[in-house]
C-alpha cells in the first residue's frame, strides 16, 4: 500500500513539474515578443527629437509596468501558498498558471497595438 501511495506521490510531482515548466516556458515566450516591442519603442521615444518629457517617462513606465505585472501577481500567489503551508511544487502549479494568465494580457494589448495602429 505504501508503493502504491509513493508512485502516485511521485506521478503527481511530475505532472506538477511538468504543469510548471510548459506553463512557465509558454509565458515568458508570451511576454519576450511584448518587452521587446516596448523596450524598443521605450528606446525610440526617449532618444527621439519632438517628444515632451512627459510622454519620454510616462511611456517607458506604463510598458515596463504592463511587462512586469504578470511576474509580479506570480510572485503574490506562490508567497500566499506557501505562507499556507504547501510544498513549493505545489504552490508553484497556481503561481506559474497565474503567470500565464497574465502574459496573456500584454500580449493581446500588443496584438491589438499591430491590428488597429497600423
Amino acid at each position: 500500500m505504501s508503493e502504491v501511495r509513493r508512485e502516485r506521490r511521485r506521478a503527481e510531482r511530475l505532472t506538477e513539474g511538468l504543469t510548471v515548466t510548459v506553463a512557465s516556458v509558454l509565458s515568458f515566450g508570451l511576454l519576450a515578443g511584448p518587452a521587446v516591442v516596448f523596450s524598443t519603442t521605450a528606446w525610440h521615444l526617449v532618444t527621439g527629437t519632438g517628444t515632451t518629457t512627459f510622454s519620454r517617462l510616462a511611456v517607458p513606465v506604463i510598458l515596463i509596468a504592463l511587462v512586469a505585472l504578470p511576474l509580479l501577481l506570480a510572485c503574490v500567489v506562490f508567497r500566499s501558498d506557501r505562507r499556507k503551508g504547501r510544498e513549493p511544487l505545489t504552490a508553484a502549479v497556481p503561481a506559474v498558471l497565474t503567470l500565464l494568465g497574465g502574459c496573456v494580457v500584454p500580449f493581446v494589448a500588443l496584438c491589438l497595438i499591430f491590428v488597429f495602429g497600423g
